[in-house]
């Protein structure tokens, strides 16, 4: 239930929030609105931290849904914040306990329902998204946080991290001893180094900055390659593997880069399309993926039961996600622009105090 003395503090003040009144990072203004009042079956939340993925920037400039969300619209997909108060009919949550926002809200387990094709109920867009004090979630929309991170670190779960265990256990699914290909060093990159390296497989890292191979090696990443010095990745890929290729390559770029993703697998491999950062056009060589029964899956983070398994095995595996940077509320700006520059990990927004 709700506790009155808490919705009465809460319900009579503001809070604030970060709005997009049109489309474009330079419009990105902090304004005042009212705390959201929860319903019989949401959660009203205190947002503790936000984080940012690469999805956040291409919403806030208008480039990936295909209906625009109602303005102003507040942005951004991961939260990690306390049930400050309940609806009289919730049975999942109580006050005081640590929640995410699973990011397909109606996606729970098994097939994702037909409304993702278009993007559907998602949060961040084109449903209100997290970069506020207060947010109101039905309690099937959320998970509990693993007890094992802090804010910070819960934060960069809901997108990012699922996206990798979905990619490799869901999907994969990888086993002790296959090989992974990662590349790059964002967020949804080191969470599938940590997640592979946890679950026994060996991983080679692809980076264009050698500035970066230090910190990979300290992750506990198998192999790196500089593709800077060696653009003919894939073969180094082959050799790295005494000629038998990789079998779960996580694909961040796309467009022609599966032409080398293809040529490195292992007869059998999966390739995970996760970003287009090369292009949303695929350019793909059917007869190798023919002749070494190879298989492209789309990867759009999860469902929540994988959720919440993930968050089991974060807890068993003392994982602690890679961040960045973390940015106060105020900076919300800054901090996409960190994200733009291409962090090392998840850039973070702490939003308590706020």
């Amino acid at each position: 239930m709700i506790d009155p003395s808490v919705c009465e503090v809460i319900m009579s003040d503001k809070m604030k929030q970060w709005q997009l009144p049109s489309f474009g990072r330079h419009n990105l203004e902090l304004a005042e609105a009212p705390v959201p009042v929860p319903g019989a079956e949401d959660l009203l939340i205190r947002v503790a931290a936000a984080s940012l993925n690469y999805r956040d920037k291409l919403v806030i400039e208008g480039e990936l849904l295909p209906v625009a969300p109602a303005m102003p619209f507040v942005p951004v997909s991961d939260m990690v914040g306390e049930v400050v108060a309940v609806g009289k009919r919730v049975s999942r949550f109580r006050p005081g306990e640590r929640v995410l926002g699973n990011f397909w809200t109606q996606w729970i387990d098994g097939a994702p329902p037909p409304e993702m094709a278009a993007h559907g109920r998602s949060l961040g867009g084109p449903l209100p998204g997290m970069l506020s004090k207060y947010i109101v979630l039905h309690e099937d929309m959320a998970v509990a946080a693993p007890v094992s991170l802090t804010d910070e670190e819960a934060a960069t779960l809901p997108i990012a991290a699922l996206t990798a265990w979905f990619a490799l256990v869901e999907t994969g699914p990888i086993k002790a001893g296959d090989t992974v290909l990662i590349q790059g060093t964002g967020g949804v990159a080191l969470f599938a180094l940590q997640f592979a390296k946890a679950l026994g497989a060996r991983t080679i890292v692809t980076t264009r900055r050698a500035g970066k191979l230090g910190r990979l090696e300290a992750l506990g990443a198998s192999a790196m390659i500089d593709t800077s010095a060696t653009p003919d990745w894939a073969s180094a890929t082959r050799a790295m593997t005494g000629g038998k290729g990789i079998d779960h390559v996580m694909e961040m770029i796309g467009g022609d880069n599966l032409v080398r993703s293809t040529d490195a697998l292992a007869a059998g491999g999966r390739i995970a399309l996760i970003g287009f950062l090369g292009g949303q056009s695929l350019q793909l060589p059917a007869v190798p993926m023919m002749l070494k029964r190879s298989t492209l899956q789309g990867i759009s983070v999860g469902h929540r039961r994988a959720f919440e398994s993930m968050n089991r095995a974060i807890d068993e595996h003392g994982i602690k996600p890679v961040i960045d940077s973390v940015y106060p509320f105020e900076e919300a700006p800054e901090a996409f622009d960190h994200l733009e520059r291409g962090p090392f990990g998840k850039v973070v927004i702490h939003v308590a105090r706020a």
